[in-house]
């Protein structure tokens, strides 16, 4: 099969926000990865003293005549590449390496169907990627395993319907998902590369398990929580995961693999980030807003609204100074980036990206060019 892989194509964007109070005073520039899921585009921004703008944009994919639908993203711990899942192909879609800041596509591989989430190990040798497989038929799918030097997929690992919100903890040592069609919460063991427990997270049927969710009846996918994001806190003693139907987010302890709280969210709470200092973000795709809370008590600190519909990803930039938030827009809609001083807990820039804008990841700060 003749292999067909779009061209990275430089696009420098003006500016599409004016310098505010929160972006003013920096002396730092913030560069930040953000995909467009229906657009087939990898977007670098550049936040500064002058706003955000778009500072390369790339196509990406293997069909030229369909929509690949880059889903997730990740960037290496030495911030020389960067890893896009992508979820549309002939029939499975795949992960991608390129090298950060030129952008150059340098190797990829197949997956599962719908490889969505996805995250790094610490030491950037092996990535996580969620095989979601939101359109195929409900059955579970997996966790791809995929070693980044040659980019070979080292394990596939069960798991169950759906997952989502692949996460490993600081340590490097676990990695956790959920699956949205079965209520679950599953924890990976990175050096077994094997499923170790799992967690139940239905209303009143909160239980920890150990072993594979494979043992457990998963017929019935009429759950009250779907999961779609888990986020180990920084020490790694707690998993918060959100539920976006239940409108909550619910705390797992590790050490007794026990439900620590369930606490009330935004509507439709859908991605989690966490900063250094313990601050919980988390996007609220039905309510248009972005919340932060003190987990530690399960209080909302503040609720920022959106520009668009739909919102979908968050990082932090790695200073604690600033959240970016991937908004996928409806219909024809650009998607955006909104950036949000953590400090006032209001948005200071925003830029319009690709239609469907869906994982954001942290590259690099660097002294400001204004």
């Amino acid at each position: 099969m003749c292999l067909l892989v779009f061209l990275a194509l430089g696009f420098s964007g003006r500016a599409q926000t004016s310098p505010t109070a929160g972006s003013e005073s920096l002396t730092q520039d913030y560069l930040v990865y953000v995909v467009c899921e229906s657009a087939d585009k990898i977007v670098l921004i550049r936040f500064g003293p002058g706003g955000a703008r778009i500072e390369n944009q790339t196509r990406i994919g293997l069909m030229p005549m369909d929509i690949n639908g880059p889903h997730g993203i990740a960037v290496s711990p030495d911030k020389q590449y960067f890893y896009v899942s992508q979820g549309h192909g002939r029939p499975e879609g795949a992960v991608w390496k390129l090298q950060a800041g030129t952008d150059t596509v340098i190797k990829y591989t197949g997956l599962g169907l719908f490889p969505a989430t996805t995250d790094i190990t610490p030491d950037g040798n092996f990535i996580y990627v969620a095989n979601a497989n939101f359109y195929g038929d409900m059955v579970p799918s997996s966790i791809s395993v995929v070693a980044t030097d040659q980019m070979i997929e080292v394990k596939r690992i069960p798991t169950c319907t759906m997952p989502h919100g692949s996460r490993l903890n600081h340590a490097g040592a676990k990695h956790y998902s959920v699956c949205m069609m079965d209520d679950m919460l599953v924890e990976i063991d990175t050096r077994k590369l094997a499923v170790d427990r799992y967690f139940m997270l239905g209303q009143g049927k909160e239980m920890g398990m150990t072993g594979s969710p494979a043992t457990h009846s998963m017929t019935d996918h009429k759950g009250s929580c779907t999961p779609t994001w888990a986020q180990p806190s920084n020490d790694g003693s707690v998993i918060y995961v959100a539920c976006n139907q239940s409108n909550e987010i619910v705390a797992v302890k590790t050490d007794t693999w026990t439900m620590e709280r369930r606490f009330p969210a935004g509507t439709g709470v859908y991605n989690l980030a966490m900063t250094k200092s313990g601050r919980l973000i988390a996007t609220n795709k039905r309510g248009q807003s972005v919340s932060i809370f003190d987990p530690e008590t399960g209080r909302e600190l503040a609720r920022i609204p959106t520009k668009r519909k739909v919102v979908h990803g968050a990082v932090v930039s790695p200073d604690d100074r600033y959240a970016f938030i991937s908004v996928e827009g409806v219909g024809s809609e650009p998607g955006t980036v909104e950036v949000i001083d953590l400090s006032s807990s209001k948005t200071v820039a925003t830029v319009d990206v690709g239609p469907q804008a869906a994982g954001i990841d942290f590259w690099k700060m660097e002294p400001s060019k204004q």
